[in-house]
C-alpha cells in the first residue's frame, strides 16, 4: 500500500511533522558483527523516498554512524530548503575517549551542538533530545544548559528520549524548568511497540498530562513485528537475531510469537503485511504522535511508509491492545 504522509501536532510545540518520522540511526552504522547497514548514497535514496511520499520529519544523533548521520542528512539538506524539514537530534553518549565527551555536563553539551550544528550544516535543531538520562549532572545544571540553546536560537525545542520507564525524572526536570523560567522538554521518545509495552501507565499518563509530543522508536520491536521469524524456524542471516547475542531470548518467546499471530490475522483482513498493520496500531494509538521508523532499503521504507494508508476498525484496534499484555517490563537495550 502507497500512502501520502500526512501532518500531525507534536505536542503543543506549534510544529507540524510527518505523521511517521524517519530514523536514521542505521546510517553509518556498523553491525556487532562488523557488518556496514548503511552507507551514504543508500542513505540519500532512502532521504529522497522519505521526502517523495511527502515526509519531512528526521531523526538523527550526534552519536549516530560516528556523526556520518548528521554528515549525510546536512548534504542531502544543503540542495532543498531547510525550512521545509524538522529536523531532530540528540546529546549524551560518548562521542571519543575521555570523561568529558559524553553526559550532560554543560562542556559536553556545548560543544556537542556546534558539531551537530556543522555537520547538519544549519543553524539550529528543531528538538534536541536528551539521549538518555545523567545522574552524575545536577537537574537544574543541564536543563539551564539547553534552556541556553533554545534563547540563543540554536535549538527551538527540547525532548526527552529512551527514559522509560522513568516517568517521574521527566516530571521533575519541567517542574524545575517552570520554577526557573528554563525551556522544558515538549517532545518524548521512548520504545513502544505490540510487544514492548512499558510505557503503558504513569508513563503515557504523564505525556497526556504535559500535552507531550510522542515519537516512539522501535515501533516494529527491533523487527519482530514485520513477520521475518517463525516459532520454529531458523533465524534469517543478516537479522537482528543474527547480530545481537540475546536478542532472541527476549523476543522470540511464546507469548510474543502469540501477539504476532494476531498481527498476522489483521493484516489478511486489511490487506497490508504485519509491518504496515503493527505501524498502523501505533499510529491509530491516542498517545502516539509519530512514530520512528527506518529501513535498510528504499523497498523497506516503502513497506513502512505504507502504513499510513492502513486503516484499522475499532475491533481489529481492540483486538491489537489486548494481544499481549502490558505494561511489560523495561527490558535492556
Amino acid at each position: 500500500m502507497d500512502a501520502e504522509l500526512s501532518s500531525v501536532s507534536l505536542g503543543r510545540t506549534g510544529l507540524q511533522v510527518s505523521e511517521l518520522c524517519f530514523g536514521t540511526w542505521r546510517f553509518g552504522r556498523e553491525t556487532d558483527a562488523g557488518r556496514l547497514e548503511i552507507g551514504r548514497d543508500t542513505a540519500m535514496d532512502l532521504l529522497d523516498a522519505y521526502a517523495d511520499a511527502g515526509g519531512r520529519f528526521i531523526d538523527t544523533a550526534d552519536y549516530y554512524g560516528d556523526g556520518d548521520s548528521e554528515r549525510w542528512i546536512g548534504e542531502w539538506l544543503a540542495d532543498r530548503d531547510r525550512e521545509d524539514y524538522v529536523v531532530a537530534s540528540k546529546v549524551y553518549l560518548p562521542v571519543g575517549d575521555g570523561p568529558n565527551r559524553q553526559g550532560l555536563g554543560r562542556k559536553h553539551i556545548r560543544r556537542q551542538i556546534d558539531r551537530t550544528l556543522d555537520r547538519l550544516d544549519t543553524d539550529y535543531v528543531d528538538v534536541l533530545y536528551i539521549h538518555r538520562w545523567d545522574d552524575d549532572v545536577p537537574v537544574r545544571e543541564f536543563m539551564r544548559t539547553l534552556d541556553g540553546l533554545v534563547r540563543d536560537g540554536r535549538v527551538h525545542y527540547l525532548g526527552a528520549s529512551t527514559l522509560v520507564p522513568n516517568a517521574w525524572k521527566v516530571t521533575r526536570a519541567n517542574e524545575l524548568a517552570c520554577r526557573e523560567g528554563f525551556e522544558p522538554f515538549t517532545v518524548t521518545q521512548p520504545r513502544y511497540n505490540l510487544v514492548n509495552r512499558e510505557i503503558e501507565g504513569p508513563y503515557l499518563e504523564m505525556c497526556e498530562a504535559y500535552g507531550l509530543g510522542v515519537c516512539p522508536w522501535s515501533p516494529l520491536g527491533q523487527g519482530f513485528l514485520t513477520g521475518k521469524y517463525e516459532r520454529d524456524g531458523d533465524v534469517p542471516e543478516s537479522s537482528t537475531a543474527a547480530d545481537r547475542p540475546g536478542w532472541a531470548d527476549r523476543y522470540l518467546t511464546a507469548e510474543n510469537f502469540d501477539t504476532l499471530d494476531v498481527v498476522r490475522e489483521v493484516a489478511a483482513e486489511t490487506g497490508g503485511t504485519p509491518t504496515q498493520v503493527a505501524l498502523a496500531w501505533l499510529l491509530a494509538h491516542p498517545g502516539v504522535t509519530a512514530p520512528i521508523v527506518g529501513a535498510r532499503t528504499v523497498e523497506q521504507l516503502t513497506e513502512n511508509l505504507g502504513a499510513a494508508a492502513v486503516s484499522l476498525t475499532d475491533d481489529q484496534f481492540d483486538r491489537l491492545s489486548a494481544a499481549a499484555d502490558g505494561p511489560f517490563a523495561a527490558l535492556d537495550v
